[in-house]
């Protein structure tokens, strides 16, 4: 057995015997064939020196000198490879600094952090600072940011040759304690190739811990979409069609299903879509085929957009509420409008002429016909219509609101670290689910209904079904908040934006993560699917936006038109048009349909590095608003694009 391996196991089995896990050793022991050593295990210090994730390399005065040997060696680098060795500096200083706290040379840490701090590259400036703040070791453990970099390796990925460069130098110079850090805290995801550029480097860095391996890349995606039930099948009954054509009131159902040719075109089959059986969806009721039928007809009076036909915008502002709305979110048949606020209330408006009505009581539902075909409409009372509802439950400010597909209930989340489930038919909260055991930033229906996702301030997002009080998936494995989160459509996957600058796409069914996705600079607080399901777009503070290809998680276009945070991604109804909205008050419209024809004829595969496309040229327009920064974008069945923010007249 190697001696340090051994030592790691004496000291796990030093840890077990301090708190009394007898049985636990003993058969880590056996196991470990470790029976024949005494039970006096080398003193503590040993131990100590053993799980201490940093070992002192003596004298602390030559952390700056090394690095400055380091820093000068990254400059005088041939072009070629200067860039890409440049990318260790940061995680060497990091590394570094922590050593020399902890092992309370205080003085020196200091300085080396003020000499070198400032000029690492600016999106980790506000990660230094943070660390900057441990200046003593008791203050380094529990501090989620030192933990972060202990626990986990800075992950860099490099060509061989600027690997065996780094090595060679490492060796002749006799850098020990930069040796040291580069075996320990660091790894290369090694790649045969010519060493990357500028560019195609700062494409892809940023994150808290470096960038995706590939391996993080390599499974299977299933993108592509389900198929759609066969709506010839579904045809709407009689009176829906003669509520659509009164002068037609005789004419057989088939041949106006002929006539429209939504209905009797077969949807087929997508070669990567997943299993129908893969993830278990609820069963098509009789009242979301006919919701489905409406959507298609819908949807046969869209107005198809591109360069030459922009969508209108309708901006709804919310007047005298610049402090207290802190979120809205329009209903997928753009009927309602939900407004979540500070004082921890949810308001509700029809945002059309039907009002929202109550049931009715109890005794006079059972006078109801159940057979009659407009059931839920006599089941509702009149003299209850209100165009506007509030929601009370909630102890803190509520960060977003989800509808259900058929508008009876909406979920809400909040600082109080639960959700809530309301009915739109009672007005009442039916469940309050209870798991997240810190704030809950976001929370979305599964197209499919039935199921939703959430993401909160504990790192974790967490799936859940609308009749289990308890998780049935929590996906661990950001190292900061997850901010937003969003359903694929197919509903197989989930996609999570986080503070740790990273997107990540989960297995709904294994619980693993399929995808890691790096690049932006700055937390990631919108997220969207593109309509065909194989790509993803994020928004985040570092006012970009950026759009992945699933089926690589290769980055593929930046656009970085905005200046200011991005809050809000939609694709249009026909996946020609993404729209972004922020909060520097405009909203642009890209045009999705020639990135896609521009990347098609590419093969991603052949290249480790494929170059990051500027979104300048595919910028169609830019919307301002005066004074009222962009809540959220919502393309009706119709494709007219909804908006809501607030005035904000400071």
């Amino acid at each position: 057995m190697a001696n340090n391996n051994k030592n790691d196991l004496l000291a796990v089995l030093q840890l077990l015997r301090k708190y009394n896990l007898k049985g636990t050793e003993d058969i880590l022991r056996r196991e470990a064939q470790l029976t024949d050593i005494p039970d006096t295990v080398p003193g503590d210090s040993d131990v100590s020196s053993v799980l201490a994730a940093y070992k002192s390399e003596g004298d602390p005065e030559i952390y700056e000198t090394s690095f400055l040997a380091l820093r000068n060696f990254v400059a005088e680098s041939l072009d070629i490879y200067k860039h890409e060795l440049a990318m260790i500096l940061y995680p060497v200083l990091v590394h570094m600094y922590l050593e020399l706290v902890y092992n309370n040379h205080e003085e020196q840490a200091k300085r080396l952090m003020e000499k070198f701090g400032p000029e690492q590259e600016y999106y980790y400036q506000e990660d230094l600072r943070r660390l900057a703040m441990v200046t003593k070791r008791d203050q380094m453990s529990g501090n989620d940011l030192t933990d972060t970099f202990k626990s986990n390796e800075f992950i860099i990925r490099i060509s061989r040759d600027t690997l065996s460069l780094l090595k060679r130098h490492l060796q002749e110079k006799k850098q020990s304690v930069i040796m040291n850090i580069v075996n320990e805290h660091l790894y290369f995801d090694l790649y045969e190739g010519v060493a990357r550029n500028k560019t195609q480097c700062d494409a892809t860095a940023g994150a808290l811990t470096g960038e995706a391996k590939r391996q993080d890349n390599k499974i299977k995606v299933y993108y592509g979409l389900l198929k759609e039930p066969d709506f010839q099948s579904l045809t709407a009954p009689p009176e829906e069609d003669d509520d659509l054509d009164p002068d037609a009131p005789d004419k057989p159902k088939k041949k106006k299903a002929k006539k429209d040719p939504l209905l009797s075109k077969k949807s087929k089959s997508d070669p990567n879509a997943p299993p129908a059986d893969r993830m278990p969806l609820p069963e098509l009721r009789d009242i979301d085929k006919l919701e489905k039928i409406k959507a298609l007809r819908e949807a046969s009076k869209r107005v198809n957009l591109g360069p030459d036909s922009l969508p209108s915008v309708c901006f709804y502002t919310l007047l005298n509420s610049a402090h207290s709305v802190t979120c809205a979110e329009i209903a997928e048949d753009s009927s309602l409008l939900a407004v979540g606020f500070a004082e921890s209330i949810v308001r509700v408006w029809s945002l059309t002429p039907g009002k929202l009505r109550e049931m009715k009581p109890a005794e006079q539902l059972k006078d109801i016909d159940r057979d009659a075909d407009d059931v839920l409409v006599r089941m509702m009372d009149d003299r209850t219509a209100e165009t506007c509802r509030t929601f009370h439950g909630h102890s803190g400010p509520v960060y977003r609101c989800a509808f259900s597909l058929d508008r009876s209930m909406m979920l809400s989340c909040s600082e109080d670290a639960t959700i809530r489930l309301w009915s739109l038919h009672t007005w009442t909260c039916v469940v309050v689910y209870k798991g997240h055991q810190f704030p809950v930033w976001d929370v979305r229906f599964s197209p499919h209904g039935h199921y939703f996702v959430t993401g909160s301030h504990d790192k974790t997002a967490r799936l859940w079904a609308t009749d289990s009080h308890q998780p049935l998936r929590i996906f661990i494995g950001h190292l900061a908040d997850v901010d937003c989160v969003q359903f694929h459509p197919n509903s197989n996957y989930i996609a999570t934006g986080s503070s740790d600058r990273t997107v990540r796409l989960w297995d709904c069914v294994s619980g693993n993560h399929v995808r890691l996705m790096t690049g932006h600079k700055a937390p990631i607080y919108a997220l969207a699917f593109s309509m065909c399901g194989r790509f993803l777009a994020s928004g985040a503070a570092d006012h970009r936006v950026h759009i992945w290809d699933l089926a690589h998680g290769h980055l593929i276009a930046a656009f970085t038109t905005h200046t200011s945070t991005i809050h809000s991604l939609c694709f249009s109804r026909d996946g020609t048009i993404l729209a972004s909205g922020s909060l520097d008050c405009t909203l642009n419209l890209w045009d999705f349909t020639k990135l896609c024809e521009d990347i098609s004829g590419e093969n991603v595969n052949v290249s480790h590095n494929p170059d990051v496309r500027d979104g300048e040229q595919y910028l169609l327009r830019s919307f301002p608003t005066k004074s009222s920064p962009f809540l959220t974008l919502h393309f009706t069945r119709r494709n007219l694009l909804l908006a809501v923010g607030m005035y904000d007249s400071g």
